[in-house]
């Protein structure tokens, strides 16, 4: 069956559309160990390298920073060379950073690693691009969601397993030191692994590669000015700086939260990546759940349905960020932040909802500004976490202010259609076929 399906059925394997759509998340999922496998072992890394709280800064922001050029630079790809060979050369050229990074010894090249170890966040937009252009109009927010939040998953899963990855290296006789080192070979090489295997088992889209679709360039123009287009429609822009309220603090929650944890209440370094760990596991119903009710909406609604629904879930993790920050105590601090996670995954699962349906012949270009948009609110985050006259705690208060503007912004804006969308009726998707 060569056309986008109209229904997730998440337990088969049946046809391309639902082995892509497994595939991509699963890829998602390994790349989060690969992008943010260092975070919960910063301990570690603090002590053997003599890293200061401004370096630490400096480091989580590297390991955003360079994903907000990556993912604008994928998403064009995505339209043009297609998201197989693309998300298949991106785990393949990203998997050296990953493994080489135990080589370091100094902070300058422990940054420049984590700098280019970051490039592996573009993988989200390839996974939404893929959903997006397997699934049909009625079942896509749902669909890019659930393939979303089971790879954002990984950063949850990443933070419980590499703190036990790392004892096991040191169960075996190697020294913190090395050990910590020893933990980034796993992930570097179950990228390359996977890299093969997306190549082989999936395509661009329902009707087969790029490289096989027998299309005339010039018929049919897609990605001509497609990244310009998508820059030029305020909804973008309104939907990165929603996904830079949203995604943007997620990432620089994975980062920071083990670290906070174990500074803040004294936890064990295990302890500290589990409770980390329970914020990215909530991506395993949260962001699917934001989807499922942007559908909902949007159906009843329409797409000012949909940017309603989206500005009331960034308001309340504003709100529940803001209350996080004045915990005191483990147990207090823990429920407050199951309280906002809740809520900025579903804000997630929203906005790339919306996504697909600001310009069909550009989703590549829209997700992948859109994408960049949670980088550059992790990078902007990271200023805070690395300043020595700030707390973790003030910049957490800080954040939920700034979310709670976005949200203010995000409310004022129409979404539907205009006359740059070649969408059909109310958020109605046509099919397109992709030039080389």
């Amino acid at each position: 069956m060569n056309k986008p399906l109209e229904k997730l059925n998440i337990f088969s394997f049946k046809g391309v559309q639902m082995r892509t759509f497994h595939l991509s998340w699963m890829a998602f999922f390994l790349c989060f160990f690969g992008w943010f496998g260092l975070a919960p072992l910063m301990s570690v890394i603090k002590v053997d390298l003599g890293l200061t709280k401004d370096q630490i800064g400096n480091i989580i922001i590297a390991s955003v920073a360079a994903t907000v050029v990556a993912r604008v630079l994928i998403g064009k790809l995505c339209d043009t060379w297609g998201p197989r060979k693309t998300y298949s050369a991106l785990m393949a050229f990203s998997a050296i950073p990953v493994l080489g990074v135990g080589l370091v010894h100094t902070y300058e090249s422990f940054l420049l690693f984590r700098l280019a170890i970051g490039v592996i966040g573009a993988s989200f937009v390839v996974t939404q691009y893929h959903t997006s252009v397997m699934f049909s109009k009625n079942i896509v927010g749902t669909a890019n969601a659930v393939a979303g939040g089971w790879g954002n998953l990984g950063g949850g899963v990443t933070n419980m397993v590499m703190p036990l990855v790392f004892a096991g290296f040191v169960g075996l006789g190697y020294l913190p030191t090395q050990a910590w080192r020893l933990a980034m070979i796993i992930p570097g090489l179950m990228l390359l692994v996977f890299a093969v295997l997306y190549f082989y088992y999936t395509k661009d889209t329902p009707e087969g590669n790029f490289d096989d679709l027998e299309i005339d360039p010039k018929a049919s123009p897609k990605t001509k000015g497609s990244l310009l287009t998508a820059a030029k429609d305020i909804r973008t822009w309104a939907l990165f700086l929603a996904y830079a309220a949203c995604f943007g603090i997620e990432i620089t929650f994975d980062n920071v939260a083990a670290l906070y944890f174990f500074d803040r209440f004294d936890t064990s370094l295990a302890m500290a990546g589990m409770l980390a760990g329970t914020f990215g596991l909530m991506n395993l119903f949260a962001r699917a759940l934001g989807g499922i009710f942007a559908d909902k909406i949007g159906r009843k609604y329409g797409m000012i349905g949909k940017g309603r629904l989206l500005a009331l879930f960034l308001a309340m993790e504003g709100i529940g960020i803001a209350m996080f920050a004045q915990s005191n105590s483990l147990v207090g601090a823990v429920l407050m932040m199951l309280g906002f996670a809740m809520f900025l995954k579903m804000a997630n699962g929203v906005t790339y909802a919306i996504v697909p349906f600001i310009n069909q012949k550009a989703i590549g270009s829209v997700s992948g500004i859109v994408g960049a948009g949670g980088n550059v609110g992790a990078v902007m985050a990271g200023f805070l976490f690395k300043s020595s006259s700030i707390s973790y705690a003030q910049a957490f208060m800080y954040i939920g202010a700034a979310i709670a503007v976005v949200a203010a912004l995000v409310a004022l804006i129409d979404f539907n259609k205009t006359r740059s969308e070649i969408a059909v009726g109310s958020g109605e998707l046509e099919t397109v076929k992709v030039p080389r």
